[in-house]
């Protein structure tokens, strides 16, 4: 590669409204009661299932959870409900996730010191789209009147990292001088607040980052990234069926299945090897150890698994410092995690710290940028 790729601009929106795990409790457990009361007969006869109770406690110690930003209050915490409800937007009105990108993207130029006219091309990489088409990426593309294309990805939690890599890669083929990053995370309606197990995992939220060259950029946090690294490994265990065969297939089309659904135990016994292998074999390919590396912006998810990953690599547990936790206040957010942590916490870096942002999620997915602060 003939000219450097920097990261030099991040941004990092949330909605207003956010949803504590009393509230969230609260709230399931009285979905418990009048659920067991309705099928009390059944529940007896071995028919069906009884709905098992949650506490804030419980969640706090399985995740790291306290609370979570919620796009839309309304509904989600209603047991007769339960999910957020959101006002439908005709086609001539900007979509709830492109409003939220745009909110993300204005912040990440600013921070780039750059304005919309100088960017060549927008990526969309998120979990979920709220459409198959017209593309959110170009319906952001064309809010903030951006020249050049633009394109959206689903890679599920490592959606922000691989959609770094797709703007690394353009920029070091010189098919832009500027990529717009954007991970508009609206992940609440995929929800099931009817299940224990899942229903306080997801928060909402927004983030972008500005990529381009280096000679380029102006911005007062430059970082130039070193390499990429990606892997996927086919896995059923984190999965949500929701599509367009639904139709035709005649079945519920928000039955749970077709909702966020995981293994848990498998997710974390399997991702968390994979994930510190992969982070290693990374910095080895530039001569990093664990121990040279500033500061660890990992996927938040799950606050266990983060400290597995760390204490593999390091043969020690990280401090909040060098591995910052934001899934405390945020949730899950699916692939914004990393570039949350990112972008709350790399001001304080210095010229010549190395850093390394890393997603593991659904597929399994994973990928990686070892970056060095300029």
């Amino acid at each position: 590669m003939s000219q450097q790729v920097v990261i030099s601009g991040v941004g990092v929106w949330h909605p207003k409204d956010s949803i504590t795990n009393e509230e969230l409790v609260d709230s399931y457990n009285a979905y418990v009661d009048a659920f067991n009361e309705e099928n009390k007969a059944q529940i007896e006869s071995g028919d069906v299932a009884a709905k098992p109770y949650s506490s804030a406690e419980f969640i706090e110690k399985a995740s790291g959870i306290k609370s979570r930003y919620i796009y839309q209050k309304e509904g989600a915490l209603d047991i007769t409900r339960m999910k957020p409800k959101i006002a439908p937007r005709s086609d001539d009105e900007l979509s709830h996730q492109a409003e939220i990108a745009v909110e993300a993207a204005k912040l990440a130029l600013a921070s780039a010191n750059v304005s919309a006219n100088e960017i060549d091309a927008v990526i969309v990489s998120c979990a979920y789209t709220q459409r198959a088409y017209p593309a959110i990426a170009i319906e952001v593309q064309e809010a903030l009147n951006i020249e050049g294309f633009g394109f959206d990805m689903l890679v599920a939690c490592s959606a922000a990292t691989f959609g770094m890599h797709r703007a690394y890669e353009i920029l070091s083929a010189k098919n832009a001088t500027r990529v717009l990053v954007i991970n508009p995370e609206l992940v609440s309606p995929q929800i099931n607040y009817a299940d224990r197990d899942s229903h306080f995992i997801f928060g909402d939220v927004a983030t972008a980052t500005v990529l381009e060259l280096a000679e380029t950029a102006k911005s007062e946090h430059v970082y130039d990234v070193l390499s990429t690294k990606a892997l996927t490994k086919f896995s059923n265990n984190i999965r949500s069926n929701f599509g367009y065969m639904t139709r035709a297939e005649d079945v519920d089309p928000y039955g749970p299945d077709k909702l966020f659904h995981q293994a848990g135990r498998k997710v974390f016994k399997e991702v968390c090897p994979l994930a510190a292998a992969h982070i290693e074999a990374h910095l080895a390919s530039h001569d990093i150890t664990p121990e040279g590396v500033k500061r660890w912006w990992l996927h938040q998810a799950n606050i266990n698994m983060n400290t597995l990953i760390c204490k593999r690599l390091l043969g020690r547990d990280a401090d909040r410092t060098e591995a910052p936790i934001v899934l405390d206040e945020f949730a899950n957010t699916a692939s914004a995690g990393s570039v949350i942590a990112f972008g709350l916490n790399h001001e304080d870096l210095v010229a010549g710290d190395v850093g390394v942002l890393c997603s593991f999620g659904a597929g399994y997915s994973i990928g990686s940028l070892v970056i060095r602060k300029r």
